[in-house]
């Protein structure tokens, strides 16, 4: 049974439990496929490498600190600016690279 306000979807062949604004529940549940498939539900045929740098910075400092970088510490270890990274995804960076990065939704932490 699925708590009030979270679904279950089907994502690259695995049941996947979402929450209302379509964030992963459980981070552990993320693979790369899934990414994917996120992504073209937000518009994005393809992520390219500067995709894949942010989705694993992000996602990496989440599981060695506990908590999504701070917009400084995204910019500085990626070289990537923060206007960049907006254009990039669809949603910037809380509904796009958060998001496809499979990191509870910043309103759970």
């Amino acid at each position: 049974m699925v708590a009030h306000g979270y679904s279950t979807r089907v994502i690259a062949g695995r049941e996947i439990i979402l929450d209302d604004e379509e964030f992963l529940v459980n981070p552990e549940d993320w693979t790369r496929e899934i990414a994917l498939e996120l992504a073209q539900d937000a518009g994005l045929d393809t992520l390219t490498d500067q995709h894949w740098k942010i989705i694993h910075f992000i996602r990496d400092f989440y599981i060695q600190e506990g908590r999504s970088p701070l917009h400084k510490e995204l910019r500085s270890s990626t070289g990537i600016t923060m206007m960049e990274i907006e254009r990039l995804f669809p949603g910037g960076i809380r509904h796009g690279a958060r998001r496809l990065a499979g990191l509870p939704n910043p309103k759970m932490c």
